[in-house]
C-alpha cells in the first residue's frame, strides 16, 4: 500500500531525546545468523550533521556515591507506588468479578459472530494465493474450489508461540518468504526468512527488524529498530555468498527510516521521514548493489511519497503553495524538484487516507467531514471521476499488496458499529461493486449522525454519533466520548464489537474529531500542534456541549474515553471543565506532557518536538505546554471518576508518570472532599490497573478482552 500515512505504524505516543554527541551513530548491527555486516560506509550524498554541544562552565557533576543513593531512593519509591495500586485494583476488581465475566461472555459472543466469515488478507502471486490465519501461513491456487492447502509456517510448531504475525513479504520466485513476528511485550519484531522448497525450513532470523522488501529473488532489504527509532538500512543476500552490509544511515535523530516496494517491483524506497519533512533514495531492484540514489534532498515542511510507472516518478507531496497533499510527476532521469509536475489537487479540508497504483489508474482513498469517497485518477484518458461510498461507512481497510496489472481495486468499509463489508471498484466498467463474500448480520439498527460543533475561534468541528433506532429520550442515555487530536492521526473508527455491545444496551457513541487530528488534513493537525494545542481543548468543550445541548444524554451519564496523546485533551478537560462528565477512561495516557518532553534520556523526545515543541529551548514553549499539561494543572475540586489501564513494558508512556498523576489526582480529589464536607458528597473513584503483558495499547485479544471488561465494568 502506498500510503501517505507512513506514521501509521506509530500512530500511538512517541517521546524522544537529545543524544550525545559521542551517541551520534546509531549504527545497531544485528545478528546475522553467523554473517558479519561487513561494510559501513555511507551512501554518497548521505547527510552526516554534526551537532556539536557543549558543557556550561560551572556545572558541578554529581559523585557516585550521592547519584547511586538517589537512584536507589528513586527506584524505592517507584517499587512502593507500583504495589500500591496492585494491591488497591486487585481489592476493587474484586467486586466486579460477575460483572466482568458477564461482559467478557457477551463480547465474545459479539466476536465469534461477526469474525466466522470473515476474510483473512490474500496475497496472490500469479496463481498461488499466500494468507495468514491464526498463527499459520497457508499457501492455495487461486482456481482451487476444494479448499485444499499447504501449511507453511506455524508459530507454534516453530518455536514462536508468544508471537503474532505482523507483515509478509514473498521473494519475486516465491522461493523465500519473510515474515516479521512481534511479541506483546515488545515493541520490536523479529524477522524470519523461510527458504521455501518442497518441505520449507528456516533459512534465517534477524532480530529487532521494523520494515523489509525483496530488491530480488535472494536480496533483502531491511531497517533494523532500537528504542523506537529505526535508523539504519541493511542489505544481506541469500546466494551462494551469503553476506549482510549497512547500506544506509539516518543521521538525525527526529527521522525514521522505513523501506517501501514500489508496485511495480522496480524500484525499492528507502523513506527517511519525520513529523514535518522526508526525503527517498531510491534502489533500482534491477541492480540491488549499486548505491541508493537520491529523489530530492530533504527541505523543511515537505513531505513527500514515490512511486513509479513507465519512467516516470509519481510524487504524493504537500510541496506547493497549500501544504496538503498533491499528486505530481517527474521524470526518473531528472527527479529534483524543480522538475515536478502537478496532476491533481485535493479539495480543502480533504484527508488523503491512502493512494493505490495500478497499471493505468490510481485510486485515492478520502475523507472529507467524517464522509468516505473514492477519486479514480486515469492516466489514459486524465479524467477524475468521483466515487461515492455508503453514509454508514467510517474507516477503510485496504486489502494487502494488491497486483499492480488489476482491472479491479478491492477494499473494505467499516465503521465501530458495523464489521468490515468488501467492496469493489471495476476499472472497465466504471462502477463500485458490493461483494456478498461474506455472510456478515447487516446492522440495521443503528443510526449515524454528523454534526458540526461551533469552537471558541468559531471552527467547526465534526461529530459523528452512534445510537440505537429504538432508544428513546436519549437524553438520559449513558454518553460515551471518543477523542484524540494529535499527530494528523485520526480516531481510529474501526469495527470493535465493544462498541456493538454499547449501541445494544441502550449506550450513545460520540467520536470527536478535534484539531491536531487529521480528519480535515494536514492543516488540521497544523492547527492544534505545538502552539495551537489548547484550540484541541476547546475544540472538545464545545462537541461536548453541543452534544448536551442537542439532548444526546446530560453530564452526570457522560463518560469520556481516551487513549496514548488522547489523553492530554481528555487530562485537560478533566482539570478545566470537570462538570461536563462524570467518568474517564484512559489507556496508556500521555498525561505528563511537560516533564517528559524536558527529559532527555528518554528515546523519542526529539522527535516529539515537531509535535509538542522544545520546552528545554524555549521558555515561551515551557509556559504554554504547562497551560494544559494534564499533571501540571490538577487542583482541588471536584473530578469525574477515572479509570486508568497502564502497562509496565511501555516503552513510549513511562509507568512512573502515570504513577505520579493518579497519585496527584487522588490526594487533589480527596482534598477537595475534605474541604466540601456536605452529606452526601461524592467522591470520584481513581482507579489505576497495571498490565504485565502488553506494550503500549498493543495486546493480545484475549488480553483485550479482559481489558474491556474492566473498562466497561467501571462506566
Amino acid at each position: 500500500i502506498f500510503s501517505a500515512k507512513y506514521y501509521s505504524k506509530h500512530n500511538h505516543l512517541q517521546t524522544i531525546c537529545l543524544y550525545s554527541k559521542t551517541q551520534q551513530k546509531k549504527c545497531h548491527i544485528l545478528d546475522c545468523s553467523g554473517s558479519t555486516c561487513t561494510h559501513k560506509t555511507l551512501p554518497t550524498g548521505s547527510i552526516l550533521p554534526w551537532r556539536l554541544f557543549s558543557c556550561k562552565e560551572g556545572i558541578k557533576i554529581p559523585s557516585k556515591r550521592k547519584q547511586n543513593t538517589s537512584i536507589i531512593t528513586s527506584e524505592l519509591l517507584y517499587k512502593n507506588r507500583l504495589k500500591s495500586e496492585q494491591e488497591n485494583w486487585n481489592d476493587i476488581s474484586a467486586r466486579y468479578k460477575a460483572m466482568t465475566e458477564r461482559i467478557k461472555e457477551k463480547l465474545e459472543e459479539l466476536h465469534n459472530k461477526y469474525t466466522f466469515n470473515s476474510v483473512s488478507p490474500r496475497i496472490r502471486f500469479g496463481e498461488n494465493v499466500y494468507f495468514e490465519e491464526n498463527g499459520c501461513i497457508f499457501l492455495s491456487k487461486a482456481d482451487d474450489d476444494e479448499g485444499n492447502v499447504d501449511v507453511l509456517f506455524s508459530t507454534k510448531d516453530l518455536g514462536f508461540s508468544d508471537a503474532f504475525i505482523q507483515r509478509i513479504r514473498i521473494s519475486p520466485d516465491q522461493r523465500y518468504m519473510a515474515i516479521s513476528l512481534k511479541s506483546e511485550n515488545s515493541e520490536e519484531a523479529t524477522c524470519v526468512i523461510m527458504k521455501l522448497d518442497h518441505s520449507p525450513v528456516i533459512e534465517k532470523v534477524i532480530q529487532s527488524v521494523f520494515s523489509f522488501e525483496w530488491a530480488t529473488n535472494d536480496v533483502l532489504y531491511y531497517t533494523s529498530q532500537k528504542n523506537l527509532k529505526c535508523q539504519n538500512v541493511f542489505m544481506t543476500t541469500f546466494t551462494d555468498q551469503k553476506h549482510t552490509k549497512l547500506v544506509y544511515t539516518e543521521q538525525d535523530a527526529r527521522f525514521f527510516v522505513d523501506i517501501y516496494c514500489t508496485k511495480d517491483r522496480r524500484f525499492l524506497t528507502i523513506n527517511s521521514n519525520s513529523k514535518t519533512t522526508s526525503e527517498v533514495w531510491l534502489i533500482d531492484c534491477r541492480h540491488p548493489f549499486k548505491l541508493p540514489a537520491l529523489v530530492q534532498a530533504r527541505t523543511k515542511g515537505v513531505i513527500y511519497h514515490i512511486e513509479h510507472r513507465n519512467d516516470e516518478l509519481y510524487i504524493l507531496t504537500t510541496y506547493g503553495e497549500l501544504a496538503e497533499y498533491k499528486l505530481m510527476k517527474a521524470p526518473l532521469a531528472s527527479s529534483g524538484m524543480e522538475n515536478w509536475q502537478l496532476v491533481y489537487a485535493l479539495e480543502k479540508k480533504t484527508k488523503l487516507v491512502d493512494l493505490e497504483m495500478f497499471t493505468d489508474h490510481c485510486v485515492m482513498f478520502l475523507k472529507n467531514a467524517g464522509h468516505l469517497y473514492l477519486n479514480v485518477i486515469s492516466f489514459v484518458s486524465h479524467l477524475v471521476q468521483s466515487i461515492e461510498l455508503p453514509t454508514w461507512a467510517c474507516e477503510f481497510e485496504l486489502e494487502s499488496h494488491p497486483e499492480h496489472t488489476t482491472s479491479t481495486c478491492y477494499f473494505q468499509l467499516t465503521s465501530p458499529v458495523h464489521p468490515p463489508k468488501c467492496f469493489a471498484y471495476s476499472f472497465k466498467e466504471n462502477n463500485l461493486i458490493e461483494q456478498a463474500v461474506q455472510e456478515v448480520p447487516i446492522i440495521t439498527n443503528c443510526h449515524t449522525t454528523r454534526l458540526l460543533a461551533k469552537s471558541k475561534d468559531e471552527t467547526l468541528v465534526p461529530i459523528t454519533v452512534f445510537h440505537s433506532m429504538n432508544s428513546k429520550e436519549l437524553h438520559r442515555k449513558p454518553l460515551l466520548v471518543h477523542v484524540y487530536g494529535a499527530y494528523g492521526i485520526d480516531l481510529n473508527m474501526s469495527f470493535k464489537e465493544e462498541k456493538l455491545m454499547l449501541i445494544e444496551e441502550g449506550w450513545i457513541l460520540a467520536y470527536c474529531h478535534v484539531r491536531g487530528g487529521g480528519e480535515l488534513g494536514l492543516s488540521w493537525h497544523k492547527d492544534g500542534c505545538q502552539y495551537n494545542k489548547l484550540k484541541g481543548l476547546h475544540d472538545l468543550k464545545a462537541c461536548i456541549m453541543l452534544l448536551h445541548q442537542l439532548g444526546f444524554s446530560q453530564p452526570k451519564y457522560t463518560a469520556l474515553a481516551a487513549a496514548s496523546a488522547g489523553g492530554v485533551l481528555a487530562g485537560a478537560l478533566c482539570n478545566t471543565d470537570p462538570e461536563l462528565i462524570r467518568a474517564v477512561v484512559l489507556q496508556a495516557p500521555f498525561v505528563d506532557v511537560l516533564n517528559t518532553m524536558m527529559k532527555t534520556h528518554l528515546p523519542l523526545t526529539i522527535e516529539e518536538q515537531e509535535e509538542w515543541g522544545n520546552p528545554l529551548a524555549d521558555e515561551k514553549c515551557m509556559k504554554y505546554i504547562k497551560s494544559y499539561c494534564p499533571y501540571q494543572n490538577i487542583k482541588p475540586q471536584c473530578y469525574p471518576s477515572v479509570f486508568i489501564t497502564a502497562y509496565e513494558n511501555d516503552q513510549r508512556i513511562p509507568l512512573t508518570g502515570v504513577l505520579r498523576y493518579v497519585q496527584k489526582l487522588r490526594k487533589a480529589a480527596l482534598d477537595h472532599a475534605s474541604r466540601i464536607s456536605k452529606k452526601g458528597n461524592w467522591i470520584p473513584s481513581i482507579i489505576l490497573d497495571i498490565q504485565a503483558n502488553g506494550s503500549h495499547c498493543d495486546s493480545s485479544w484475549e488480553d483485550s478482552l479482559n481489558e474491556v471488561g474492566k473498562d466497561l465494568q467501571d462506566r
